[in-house]
């Protein structure tokens, strides 16, 4: 059976109150946001809410149509976007619709001359890149394009991966687990909760020749294997669910990265953290989002 997404289409007046959105709607389970210029007004004969205006920015996000209608989304979807004063457009896009649509609107990446992350259409970043990465996103969260994806890469550059056992809780597209693979890791261990993303991280990782990550799909981050490297890019809420978990499959000295989290939510993560034997090692903040590094120390 195909499956059906339903898409939000929104204009957004500045980067704070588009970092906003993205946490609360994160919170509602949609994934995928795809920030664009501000549009003219949109018109693609699908469902709309209210006209959409001019704004700094635009962005396009995804929730399965199961998922929405289930839990009611678009009450708390009205609730969100009145309280900033916007509206949105809300339309129905099929499974095989998607390469298409993000085809159109999937552009390369580039994190410094450390990582290039690409779709298969698109000519080779090397050799002006150390590490070249073909993404197909379809409903996946993780392309680079976003903060919280971005940092996580920045992060890694500093990480010793050679040899490294590594737990990639909600890996989205696979790409952070294809980097740490590409970084020397010896086994990757790759999970997440979506069917979806779990079978776009398949698709990924074999595009990529990828040979040591394995995929798997939990509801929680506990696991009987201990890692060196644990990253999770999520949100705050899976974080603070998950700590306990992520500290218990720990190796003595292991390094954790955590990421999907605004920059208020700094301090109160650091707090969590290091209350649960970790030492805080550096922050890398981007666009009102941060991603946090620390160190097991028992």
């Amino acid at each position: 059976m195909t499956k059906e997404y339903i898409q939000i289409a929104f204009d957004f007046d500045n980067q704070e109150q588009f970092d906003i959105l993205v946490a609360q709607l994160s919170e509602l389970g949609f994934d995928g946001f795809n920030e664009e210029e501000a549009s003219q007004g949109i018109n693609d004969g699908v469902e709309m809410t209210n006209e959409l205006g001019k704004g700094a920015g635009h962005c396009k996000t995804y929730i399965l149509a199961t998922e929405y209608e289930v839990n009611n989304i678009e009450i708390e979807l009205n609730n969100i976007f009145n309280k900033h004063n916007l509206t949105y457009y809300k339309s129905i896009i099929k499974e095989q619709n998607w390469n298409a649509l993000w085809e159109s609107n999937f552009e390369p990446v580039r994190v410094g001359n450390f990582v290039g992350i690409r779709a298969h259409f698109h000519p080779s970043f090397e050799p002006s890149v150390l590490h070249d990465i073909k993404i197909t996103p379809k409903m996946s969260f993780g392309t680079g394009h976003h903060a919280t994806t971005y940092t996580v890469i920045q992060l890694m550059e500093s990480i010793n991966f050679s040899g490294k056992s590594v737990y990639d809780f909600g890996t989205g597209t696979g790409i952070l687990a294809i980097l740490a693979e590409k970084l020397g890791a010896a086994s990757v261990l790759a999970v997440d909760n979506d069917d979806w993303c779990i079978e776009n991280a398949l698709e990924n990782i074999q595009n990529n020749d990828s040979e040591c990550i394995k995929i798997e799909k939990v509801t929680s981050a506990v696991q009987d294997a201990h890692f060196d490297v644990i990253l999770a890019n999520v949100n705050r809420h899976i974080i603070e669910a998950n700590l306990d978990e992520i500290t218990q499959v720990a190796s003595l000295n292991s390094i954790l990265v955590l990421s999907g989290l605004l920059i208020e939510d700094q301090e109160d993560i650091i707090k969590l953290t290091t209350n649960n034997s970790w030492n805080f090692i550096k922050s890398q903040p981007l666009n009102g989002w941060v991603s946090l590094m620390f160190s097991r120390h028992c």
